[in-house]
């Protein structure tokens, strides 16, 4: 996980309490998301449920949302992992019943399991909004907008990816989802819908650190693109003036700058004294003075003069 996207889950964790009906919502999706499921007892009558996170504000999130809604006790242990970075990770259990898990939307009334998002859980906005932050939160990421603009949210199961899209394009955040090996995956990919999906579930600080980043990314590629575009001009122009003065070199050698007509003349010679003048520079110079569009022209006039002594002269081509 990006240091970017873990700012923002810890920014959810702490939004303070909202409504029920929101908790149940967000809870849902904690439990879909990330949850091992095992049975106890029976098919609906008890059944434990053991989300594991990295973060101990998340831990504390999760317990937070839960305790007004389990009506068992929520256990959290703490394990150290002995590989890699040997994080601590949380543990928590939730052992709930038949009831509770009919609320949480994980099955029906006949015991049956639900394949996706139940859709007594997400009748009202707020129950949107929240569902989707608990999905987020469970296991969703984002790259850091510096590098790409990347948000991805996993799902265990076909439908519940695709309900998991549908509920992000009601609000129009134009999700698309795609298969990863057993998994798979809600993404977005707009950089202004993932500024408003960040908006949606509540991250506003997130928002202004994104948007920060996002403007400061199109200030430096806007001046990238006219740096080169700068560059560019400039060789053209190196290459038009050393192409100009060989030709120029060439006219004199030949036949002498006598050959060319008297306003052709005064501007070649220019072009020789002063090799690295902009167009504008020497038409300053020239007597009367005239504009850039005149001494191109004369100039053309110039090379193609200079292309008619070679081929008369048999001097190439």
């Amino acid at each position: 996980m990006s240091s970017f996207s873990s700012r923002i889950k810890e920014e959810l964790a702490r939004l303070p309490s909202q409504k029920e009906c929101c908790h149940v919502a967000e809870l849902a999706a904690l439990v879909r998301h990330d949850a091992d499921v095992g049975l106890e007892g029976g098919v609906v009558r008890v059944e434990r449920l053991t989300i594991t996170t990295e973060s101990p504000v998340l831990a504390r999130r999760i317990f937070g949302v839960a305790k007004p809604i389990v009506s068992w006790p929520t256990t959290v242990a703490v394990r150290r992992k002995m590989r890699l970075k040997k994080n601590n990770a949380y543990v928590l259990g939730l052992t709930c019943s038949g009831e509770e898990l009919i609320r949480l939307g994980l099955v029906e009334k006949n015991g049956a399991r639900v394949p996706g998002i139940a859709p007594r859980l997400v009748k009202k906005r707020c129950d949107r909004k929240a569902y989707l932050r608990g999905a987020f939160l469970a296991s969703g990421s984002m790259s850091n907008p510096e590098n790409s603009y990347h948000l991805e949210i996993t799902c265990k199961e076909a439908e519940l990816a695709a309900d998991l899209a549908a509920l992000l394009n009601g609000f129009a955040l134009k999700a698309g989802v795609s298969a990863r090996k057993h998994m798979h995956v809600v993404y977005l990919k707009d950089s202004d819908k993932l500024s408003e999906f960040l908006a949606l579930i509540g991250a506003h600080e997130g928002v202004l650190q994104f948007e920060n980043i996002r403007v400061m990314k199109d200030v430096r590629n806007t001046v990238n693109r006219q740096v080169n575009c700068d560059s560019a001009n400039l060789t053209k122009t190196v290459n038009a003036a050393l192409r100009q003065q060989e030709k120029i070199r060439l006219i004199e050698g030949m036949v002498g700058f006598q050959a060319l007509p008297e306003h052709l003349r005064a501007v070649a010679q220019l072009r020789l004294q002063y090799p690295e003048a902009t167009l504008k520079e020497l038409g300053e110079h020239v007597s009367p003075p005239i504009g850039k569009s005149g001494v191109s022209h004369r100039l053309k006039s110039v090379e193609e003069f200079a292309d008619r002594v070679v081929r008369e002269k048999g001097g190439g081509k």
